[in-house]
Parts: C-alpha cells; sequence; structure tokens
C-alpha cells in the first residue's frame, strides 16, 4: 500500500491586514430635507462620521441630529462657533440658494473641505469669488450636480470623449417635471417648500436655476463647453393675481436653450415644471459623425442605448449596461482622503452658473448670447 505523501512544509506567508480608511468628520449644513439625503450617502462610506449639524432653526437641527444618531452636543444654530468649536474636517453645505456663496467662503476660510448643494451660486460674479476662494484655502471643493452619480451618464462621457461616436453634430437634453400639473409630490399650492421655487422675492431663480443647472452640467458633461446660448424662459398663470399668500409666483416655470457647442455641434437643452407624466426625467441624445448613444432616466439610471460601428448603416440601437460608478459623495471623501482634486469642482459649478446667466441675459435682449 503506497505511502501517504508527506505534507508540504512550504511557509506561507499572512497577507497584510488591510488599513481602516482614514476617518473624515462630516458636518452639516442646513438641515431640512436634502440633509437627510447627504447623511444617508455619508453612512454608506466606510470610516466617514457624521458630527454636527447646523440650521438656524433649533428645532430642526435638534431632530435632525437625533434622526442621524449625531450627540445633542453636535447641534448649533450659529456656524462660526460650529467651525471654531466642532472638530471636523468637512462640510456639506445644503442651505437654500442664496446662502451657498457666503457659507461655503466661511468654510473654506476655516480650512475645512465643501461639498456645496447646486446651483453653486446666484451668479456668475458670485462663484468666482466661490473658486477663488478654493485656491486660497487648497482644500476640495466640489458642487453636488447629484445626476454625476448615474452610472449610465458616466459611460457615456468617457464613450464620447474618447472619440467613439467621431466628431459631435447635435445634441438634445431635457428635463422634465410635473408637479406643477399633479401632486405626486405634494400639492405645490399649500407648500412652503415648493411655493418657495415659484417667487423670485424668495430667492429662486425658477426652473431654469432650480433644475436647468442639472440639466446644463448632464448635457455638457459629455458634449463640452457651450459657446453661445439663446434663451427663451416663461412663467405661466398658476393663481388669481399669480399670488398665494406672501408668494408672487414670477419666477420662470419652462426654459428653451438653443446652442452651439464650442465643438461646432448643435443642439436644445429644455427643462419645465409642466411635462406630465414625467414625475422626474433627465434624457440626452448626442449624436456624431460615427454613432450616437440615447440616455433616458425614466428606462433606467444605469441603461443607455449605442448605435455604433456596423448598427449605424441599418439605425440599430443596442442596449448597454454601465459598470457602476462612485457617487458624489464618494468622490468627495476619496479625494480629502487623496488630495486628490474631484469632479464636478467648484471651477465646474461656476462654468455652468456663466451659462445661467447667459441665459437670463438672452431671455431679457431677446438676442443670443456668447459664453
Amino acid at each position: 500500500m503506497p505511502s501517504a505523501k508527506p505534507k508540504s512544509t512550504k511557509s506561507t506567508k499572512a497577507k497584510p491586514a488591510k488599513s481602516a480608511p482614514k476617518p473624515v468628520r462630516v458636518a452639516i449644513l442646513g438641515t431640512g430635507g436634502m440633509a437627510n439625503r447627504h447623511a444617508e450617502l455619508y453612512a454608506q462610506i466606510p470610516g466617514v462620521q457624521l458630527v454636527a449639524g447646523c440650521d438656524v432653526d433649533r428645532a430642526r437641527v435638534e431632530a435632525f441630529c437625533a434622526k442621524q444618531g449625531i450627540p445633542s452636543a453636535g447641534a448649533y444654530t450659529d456656524f462660526a462657533k460650529l467651525l471654531r468649536e466642532c472638530p471636523c474636517d468637512a462640510i456639506s453645505n445644503v442651505t437654500p440658494d442664496a446662502f451657498h456663496a457666503a457659507l461655503s467662503i466661511q468654510a473654506l476660510k476655516a480650512g475645512k473641505h465643501v461639498l456645496c448643494e447646486k446651483p453653486l451660486g446666484l451668479n456668475h460674479a458670485e462663484t468666482k469669488r466661490m473658486v477663488a476662494a478654493a485656491h486660497k484655502a487648497g482644500t476640495i471643493a466640489m458642487v453636488n450636480f447629484s445626476y454625476r452619480d448615474w452610472s449610465g451618464l458616466q459611460a457615456i462621457a468617457t464613450r464620447v470623449q474618447a472619440g467613439e461616436i467621431g466628431e459631435l453634430r447635435h445634441v438634445e437634453a431635457s428635463y422634465l417635471q410635473t408637479w406643477l400639473t399633479a401632486p405626486i409630490w405634494g400639492d405645490w399650492r399649500t407648500s412652503p417648500g415648493w411655493l418657495w421655487r415659484l417667487s423670485s422675492k424668495h430667492g429662486s431663480k425658477g426652473v431654469l436655476g432650480d433644475v436647468g443647472v442639472h440639466i446644463v452640467d448632464f448635457a455638457t458633461f459629455p458634449a463640452g463647453p457651450i459657446k453661445k446660448v439663446f434663451c427663451q424662459l416663461k412663467t405661466f398663470s398658476k393663481a388669481p393675481k399669480n399670488r398665494i399668500g406672501d408668494y408672487l409666483l414670477d419666477a420662470n416655470d419652462s426654459a428653451v436653450l438653443n446652442v452651439e457647442f464650442a465643438n461646432g455641434a448643435l443642439g436644445t437643452i429644455h427643462t419645465t415644471r409642466w411635462a406630465t407624466g414625467h414625475p422626474n426625467r433627465l434624457a440626452l441624445k448626442l449624436h456624431g459623425t460615427k454613432g450616437a448613444f440615447s440616455f433616458d432616466s425614466d428606462t433606467g439610471t444605469d441603461t443607455y442605448r449605442a448605435c455604433i460601428g456596423a448598427d449605424t448603416a441599418t439605425a440599430k440601437w443596442q442596449d448597454v449596461k454601465a459598470r457602476p460608478t462612485p457617487n458624489n459623495h464618494h468622490r468627495f471623501i476619496t479625494a480629502i482622503r487623496t488630495g486628490l482634486a474631484g469632479q464636478p469642482d467648484f471651477a465646474r459649478g461656476s462654468e455652468i452658473q456663466r451659462v445661467l446667466d447667459a441665459c437670463f441675459e438672452s431671455d431679457a435682449t431677446g438676442r443670443p448670447v456668447k459664453i
């Protein structure tokens, strides 16, 4: 009977244990509804700790901190005091649009990393000051264009920029919402949370400033910068004398942009709150000399369609599943840990605001505006 083979005496080296990710302490500035979404996304990232919340409303910030497991000592109503006393590394600025610039600059001067909600500021002059403050601080400064989180868009941008559809010729982009025609998100007529978005007196730049900022970024991320824009804005009557209580409903409801891109392509970008049947739909088509890509969030955010190569001869479209990509919050934390600038950064936010300023100028003058 053959003897058993001797056991190997070859030594094996133990694999080194993975080191824990560098801790990052985050404070949330502005603790309304969107703050909870920021908190949820940070909670998914190992090593990130929410250490504080700040809001002018004491009851609201205390409720937010209790919900998110932040100790009561981390509930602030004075942002300057938070910056002096709270041991935090980064700030998520989730305040109303009018406060983005001043509070972000304050945080940057205190040496904090900043992730700011969109729009970055109220106008291009304001956002240029924010970019300058970020450069001086040398910290990470990003803007939360949240639809960059969609892997379908990321995949399209990578392929367009790699030249897979050749030279870009035509672009179509739209952002459609229905909350003025359907109570899907609540009754806007009785909710200050929606009414302020319809009133310039309450800080609104209308649909162009609220969600148009998203679709301009969404289109130009793969297509490249805009060189010239002709824009029309429209405000429709929604109540007697277009007023509900203290809210004069004068902010734009619909926006249509005819654009020329720096690469010579032409395109249309439009957005409205009157789009019956579409709670929140972003769509994009990019046509080049060698093919085309198409995206529709109503059919999925991690898929898109492609007509390239031999399929262009028969106009055949193929469905494509995109690989997962990090979201903005992951990119923000990674940038903090590595010291490498993340995207979309403040410069990008300022670039988009420059386009929006040109849109308001074009609508006011009735003429195209060069950017």
